[in-house]
């Protein structure tokens, strides 16, 4: 199981993700595409990184907007696979 971060591991990795918020347990961005086919396409490839790293977001499509939230629910919060998996999705946005 991966290991939880400290609120102060947490803190210093938001300052290199911007747009990254933290909620709790959980780290989320909204992105905002061009357009509907273009938000969905990043999704897929989201979704491609997600299940190599095998390890998955939460993800909510609202027509331009796509908010994807980070945790790792079997260790009851945040750990470095959430933050590399940010920043996989940061480089997939552009």
């Amino acid at each position: 199981m991966a290991e939880l971060l400290s609120d102060g591991e947490i803190d210093t990795a938001l300052a290199g993700l911007p747009g990254w918020q933290r909620a709790g347990d959980s780290l989320v961005r909204t992105v905002e595409s061009p357009s509907f086919p273009e938000a969905v396409e990043l999704v897929r490839k989201v979704a491609e990184a997600a299940e190599a790293a095998n390890h998955h977001p939460d993800i909510d499509i609202r027509w331009r907007k796509v908010t994807y939230t980070l945790s790792t629910h079997s260790a009851g919060g945040l750990t470095q696979l959430d933050l590399d998996l940010a920043a996989q999705i940061d480089s997939l946005a552009g």
